[in-house]
């Protein structure tokens, strides 16, 4: 084993009001997308703050230039900042043009506000075309964090897959490094309703279970493992969130061999240790 004995990766989504813009929704979900830069990136960083935990941070352009000292507050914290598209759009329904349009202002922006070129990309919606994982290594990419093909295991994307109803066929992997991410590791779906509000939300208790039982599982049985949490600041900045993340982050302190790190170190030292082919 190489490294600590369990990695916990907190990542957040800075949506803000991206989505709502680039589907052109009402003041009401715009404003439920502000909260996100209003109240819930206040708390999370006063959060991570006490309880010196670096994070990783996935930031639309759109957010960048609409809410510049939000995102400053981020960087100025230590966080490392990647790309989120630009106005949230769903990558797999561009044009190649537009999407490589998207990228690059988006690599851009991350780049201007930052100080550094962006080492990692996570798709709006986990949605890729045939084409951004390619176009991630064109850009300078060295991770993508879009994919569900592990849990816990850092692997280097394929590229090349063939897939029809007889049979698949799988391509050679690349030099991109993927951190695996999951629906159930994503406070989403779990809190936020349907349209208009329609819809059930989990109570934190139910997601804290979740949470903590894929937590103790990895320290358990995969030695070496990274464990990456997606949040969105809108949704886990409300107060009963966060407690229940105070919570999450207590219990993970309480095990021996568990650090919390920034993605772009655990890539790292992981590909330090596990060369391209």
């Amino acid at each position: 084993m190489v490294g600590p004995r369990l990695t916990v990766a907190l990542t957040f989504d800075h949506d803000a009001i991206a989505s709502e813009v680039d589907r052109g929704d009402g003041p009401a979900a715009v404003s439920r997308g502000e909260f996100g830069p209003r109240v819930g990136v206040p708390r999370v960083l006063a959060l991570l703050e006490r309880e010196a935990i670096p994070s990783t941070w996935f930031v639309p352009g759109h957010t960048i230039a609409t809410f510049p000292d939000s995102v400053a507050s981020v960087v100025a914290a230590g966080h490392e900042i990647g790309c989120h598209g630009w106005t949230h759009e769903d990558l797999a329904t561009l044009s190649a043009a537009a999407e490589r349009d998207v990228m690059e202002r988006s690599v851009e922006a991350v780049a201007q506000v930052s100080g550094v070129r962006p080492r990692g990309l996570r798709a709006p919606y986990w949605s890729l075309s045939d084409q951004t994982l390619d176009l991630a290594v064109e850009l300078g990419f060295t991770y993508d964090s879009s994919l569900m093909a592990d849990d816990v295991r850092l692997y280097r994307v394929r590229r090349g897959d063939v897939h029809d109803r007889v049979a698949s066929r799988f391509g050679a992997a690349g030099p991109l490094v993927e951190v695996p991410i999951g629906w159930a590791l994503d406070d989403w779906p779990h809190f936020e309703p349907g349209a208009k509000g329609v819809g059930p939300m989990s109570a934190p208790s139910k997601v804290e279970e979740i949470w903590t039982g894929e937590l103790r599982h990895a320290w358990e049985r995969e030695p070496g493992g990274v464990l990456t949490i997606t949040m969105h600041p809108e949704a886990i900045g409300r107060g009963h969130r966060i407690l229940m993340l105070e919570r999450f982050i207590a219990t993970a302190k309480s095990l021996d061999g568990v650090v919390f790190e920034r993605l772009d170190t655990v890539v790292e030292r992981w590909s330090a240790a596990n060369p391209a082919g």
